[in-house]
């Protein structure tokens, strides 16, 4: 009786061993169907609720890379990759995704740096890595930019802080590990200057004067004024000069007249384009002379002499 015993449970044991990877194949392709059927499906219901092509494309790449996660985690568990392993799996896939992800986390971070630090808020004109331009959206990646160009940067066809129509995307994690500009947090409004070479044969204080006046007529430094003295009222700085000033410079060529000036952060290019016509002309009509680091050479030719000319011809005839 015990032989026969232990004989019908070796059957039944060496039955059941050879019918597990049986049970587990076909539960796999169970798991798998129903992996497609999912895809399938959501594809459908997306393609019905979303009438944007972009936001079809997109979600359903979300909807097939989270079903083949989920999926390729019941397999494991069907075949128990992770039976005693589980502890280190996690640890090596934690450690794997952190250093896969460390641009992610910092971007992350980033976004906290900037909603907790109040570095910068939609609307605001900053320079974030080299990029000027007005903040359009904060998402929790990427700072969104309307790009502005330079008159000092050469990698833009606009030379003045106005849009050049692109659209950039700089990563938060640049709010660590760059310098953020910010010039509309506190005050709106940022100091311009504006330089004329002027002759040393011309009269440069009636330029100065000209130049003085103008920029005082054109300058924004009520508004200034009271944007200074609201920053003073929350950090101790300072009291900036707002009041339009021209500073003189001597030069190997010419006097240089540099006028410095507040103006609003959002119409300076404008500011100077007007400021610079006005002085322009104002120069021309009191007979001010531009100065330049070129020189200038005029060459006269002598007329020629007729009578040797004609000497020349009648010896030649002659010869």
């Amino acid at each position: 009786m015990v032989a026969g015993g232990v004989g019908t449970t070796s059957m039944l044991s060496a039955y059941g061993n050879a019918g597990a990877p049986s049970s587990q194949i076909v539960a796999s392709g169970v798991t798998v169907g129903i992996a497609l059927i999912v895809i399938l499906t959501t594809g459908v219901i997306v393609g019905r609720f979303l009438s944007e092509p972009l936001a079809r494309y997109h979600a359903r790449k979300l909807i097939r890379y989270l079903t083949g996660l989920l999926t390729v985690i019941a397999l494991g568990a069907i075949w128990r990759a992770f039976a005693g392993r589980a502890a280190e799996i996690l640890g090596f896939a934690a450690a794997g995704i952190a250093f896969a992800m460390q641009e992610t986390i910092g971007a992350v971070a980033g976004w906290f740096n900037i909603v907790s630090g109040g570095l910068f808020r939609v609307g605001d004109r900053v320079q974030m890595l080299g990029v000027r331009g007005d903040v359009i959206d904060i998402t929790l990646l990427r700072t969104k930019l309307m790009e502005i160009g330079s008159a000092t940067d050469g990698g833009t066809w606009v030379k003045g802080r106005q849009y050049t129509g692109r659209v950039v995307a700089v990563s938060n994690k640049a709010t660590f590990t760059d310098p953020v500009y910010n010039f509309s947090a506190l005050i709106d409004f940022v100091w311009e200057e504006l330089s004329f070479p002027i002759s040393y044969r011309s009269d440069w204080k009636l330029a100065e004067k000209i130049i003085l006046d103008e920029a005082t007529r054109i300058t924004a430094a009520q508004g200034a004024g009271e944007a200074v003295r609201h920053m003073a009222r929350r950090y101790p700085v300072s009291q900036a000069e707002v009041e339009p000033r021209v500073f003189v410079r001597a030069t190997d060529s010419y006097l240089e007249l540099s006028a410095r000036f507040p103006v609003p952060i959002r119409s300076a290019r404008s500011t100077k384009d007007t400021l610079t016509r006005h002085i322009y002309e104002e120069l021309q009509e009191a007979g001010i002379e531009i100065g330049s680091s070129t020189s200038e050479v005029t060459v006269f030719h002598p007329a020629p002499d007729k009578d040797q000319g004609t000497d020349e011809g009648h010896d030649t005839t002659g010869c």
